[in-house]
């Protein structure tokens, strides 16, 4: 990058800050969790609202009239709600709470004559109007399917107030109800009908108004939720796909994971002219961008600037996953954010591999062994596959997936066998007893496919890998039937690198090792007990995701690594990217209970073969 002179979008070049908590945000949503918090006390528990504490939260928003309980509730609720929004500088929660406050204040005027309620009310809404610039936040892309989400946690949240509500008055009940009544009269009260449990007094009202409100609380929110227009998430247009793909012929030598950049589960934002660009997936208002941005190094930081500015119209913490060291400077540098070396690139220089030498005793020996036991590999452009021989394929790798639901996302593009990807490459490996008779060639090897036992074949194994420029591939998936021998992986990583000069290869990217260096260097002597004890936990939590296991898989074909950095804005952020990144990644999925799926439930890995399961990202 020596010499390169960014690019510049007018002015002088300014240092890009992310979206910062600012202050009066801050102190607003503490302040709404506080009420809300004070106020839901007030509604359920007798005791409080006959405290000291009453004396205060009896002129905080919500205690209004005769039915002070219920409405606690509900403005508890409802200001538990808005303080997220608050914090996140969202312009919607602040015009809501523009317009709860004084109402609240006029309601405490208006009926319990408390100068000192609409004082409160008022105080909380003075920073708010001051400071209304600071709520300038779009929404966030949003689905109909929220509406469901809410009233599921909604009403799981009313079920479980709701049976609080009904056991804090023991002195008042009638007889002994069981939980089971007590949850029927929860249930009952939440839609707005008497149940079975009864108190003496005016008890039964004060219960009956707080579930009432909270039922509605549960319907209304749904229903708003149901029936507001969709603003769905990002995806790649053609045109986008278009202009992304001509990036990539002109600079996609320079990042194994640029083409993984076409996922069209992705958005995208181009520098002003056009000549960079910046791929990315919002996932729990975390804005997740992956690899390094795609195009001319002198445009990078006009696609990050948008990219921040973007993050910053919708209060976005951004984050970058996966980008180069190279990458990680210029982030850094244009925006004022901090990396962290997340793990290390394996990549095979194609010109010194070789199975000789004692190095590669255990590999060799392997792949003798399987090729012994009559398998054949083929290692093909897309483009050079017949419809129905990529049909299986692509079938194939859905059933071997070993899991519910696809993963990846910085490091797999998501589909295999798409037109437009005509030089992603496939390499397969097939269980043949020999030729088939009157056939030779690639008609030979298609007749013994379609001829071969099983749902595909003599298909058992399947690598599918994506450019990196025009002289080298980045692996995407790995997929095998699970009644396989093993070591199909190995045998079809040593094919394609055998094959990689036919095709005009050079090098080839492998899996990524997430803390790859802290494995290696902890298992070294010397090695200080700070990094042993960081290593034994890697190593413990390889039980349930692929850490050691890749690391060692990888090590096997002796590459060289490269390092791979996550960008962040604070280190308070590292966890909510963390749970981002795995939520994108699809190690953490919200999905529905496996009864309700549809279709067949997939294969499930092997215990003892984890570098086998999945795609490169782990």
């Amino acid at each position: 990058m020596s010499g390169a002179v960014p690019e510049r979008t007018g002015g002088p070049r300014r240092t890009i800050r992310g979206p910062r908590p600012e202050a009066v945000p801050a102190l607003v949503s503490r302040t709404c969790t506080l009420v809300g918090l004070l106020d839901i006390a007030a509604g359920v528990f007798p005791r409080f609202r006959h405290s000291r504490m009453h004396t205060l939260a009896e002129v905080l928003p919500g205690s209004l009239g005769p039915f002070a309980a219920a409405l606690s509730l509900s403005a508890g609720v409802l200001l538990l709600l808005l303080a997220h929004g608050l914090r996140r500088h969202k312009r919607r929660a602040w015009r809501a709470a523009v317009v709860l406050l004084p109402a609240g204040a006029v309601a405490q005027f208006s009926y319990r004559h408390s100068l000192l309620g609409a004082v409160i009310s008022l105080a909380l809404l003075v920073p708010l109007l001051r400071h209304r610039s600071e709520f300038a936040a779009l929404p966030d892309p949003r689905s109909r399917w929220r509406a469901l989400a809410n009233f599921v946690l909604m009403g799981a949240g009313s079920l479980v107030l709701g049976l609080v509500i009904v056991s804090v008055h023991p002195d008042r009940l009638v007889g002994d109800p069981s939980l089971a009544d007590r949850i029927t009269h929860v249930l009952y009260g939440l839609a707005g009908f008497e149940g079975p449990v009864d108190y003496t007094g005016n008890t039964s009202w004060t219960v009956a108004f707080s579930l009432g409100a909270l039922g509605l609380l549960t319907a209304v929110t749904t229903i708003h939720l149901a029936f507001r227009p969709e603003h769905p998430a990002a995806r790649l247009t053609g045109d986008d796909e278009t202009r992304l793909r001509a990036l990539l012929d002109k600079h996609g030598r320079r990042d194994s994971l640029g083409h993984f950049a076409l996922r069209r589960d992705k958005g995208v934002v181009f520098s002003p002219s056009g000549k960079a660009a910046v791929t990315y997936r919002v996932v729990s208002g975390v804005m997740l961008a992956s690899g390094d941005p795609i195009g001319d190094v002198e445009a990078w930081p006009g696609a990050i600037e948008r990219f921040m500015d973007e993050a910053k119209a919708h209060s976005w913490t951004p984050a970058v996953m996966g980008c180069s060291e190279t990458g990680g400077e210029v982030w850094t540098r244009e925006t004022g954010l901090d990396a962290l070396e997340l793990g290390d690139e394996a990549v095979v220089d194609v010109a010194d591999f070789s199975l000789a030498g004692r190095a590669m005793r255990n590999v060799r020996q392997m792949v003798k062994r399987i090729e012994r036991a009559g398998y054949e590999t083929r290692v093909r452009r897309v483009r050079d596959l017949g419809e129905g021989e990529l049909d299986r394929i692509r079938r194939a790798a859905a059933d071997w997936r070993g899991t519910d639901t696809e993963r990846g996302f910085s490091m797999a593009l998501g589909r295999i066998g798409d037109p437009a990807d005509g030089d992603c490459l496939i390499a397969t490996a097939h269980r043949v007893d020999g030729p088939v008779a009157g056939t030779s060639g690639a008609a030979a090897g298609d007749a013994r496919t379609a001829a071969g036992p099983g749902p595909y074949g003599d298909l058992k194994a399947v690598l599918h890998f994506v450019p990196w420029g025009r002289d080298g591939v980045s692996l995407d998936l790995m997929r095998r039937d699970r009644s396989a021998d093993p070591g199909m992986n190995e045998l079809l990583i040593v094919a394609a690198l055998q094959a990689a000069p036919r095709l005009g290869i050079t090098r080839v990217s492998l899996n990524f090792a997430m803390f790859r260096a802290a494995l290696a260097r902890g298992e070294k002597i010397g090695a200080g007990p700070v990094l042993r004890a960081w290593r034994g936990l890697l190593v413990f939590l390889s039980r349930w995701f692929q850490i050691e296991s890749l690391y060692r898989f990888n090590a096997k074909f002796r590459p060289r690594w490269e390092p791979r950095f996550v960008v962040y804005r604070s280190p308070r952020d590292l966890p909510r990217i963390g749970l981002a990144a795995l939520r994108a990644e699809g190690f953490v999925t919200l999905a529905a209970p496996r009864p309700l799926r549809r279709g067949p439930a997939p294969q499930r890995p092997c215990a003892h073969r984890p570098a086998d399961r999945e795609v490169r990202a782990a």
